[in-house]
């Protein structure tokens, strides 16, 4: 029982971790600017979190796939904003 909620509980975490994304994607696309925004650290961010997902996926470890898609899908929402805004 303990393991079930631990895990349903670490996927929200997770996944609430990542917000971070959103929130510099909603910065980025509220003001149209994307100046101050690294290409490269976000870019690394989406890499990163695509190994570590293709490794969730290889363990079958929900809260970790749960986890990175959430911030692959945020990474890639600021990566367009910084493109579309900040080259």
């Amino acid at each position: 029982m303990f393991k079930k909620f631990f895990t349903q509980h670490m996927a929200l975490i997770g996944s609430l971790g990542q917000l971070l994304f959103y929130f510099q994607g909603f910065t980025i696309f509220w003001g149209k600017d994307a100046s101050g925004v690294s290409l490269l650290g976000f870019s690394v961010a989406l890499v990163s979190l695509s190994c570590w997902l293709a490794y969730g996926l290889s363990i079958k470890d929900k809260p970790l796939i749960i986890a990175n898609i959430t911030g692959i899908i945020g990474a890639f929402f600021v990566l367009c904003g910084v493109l579309m805004y900040g080259l």
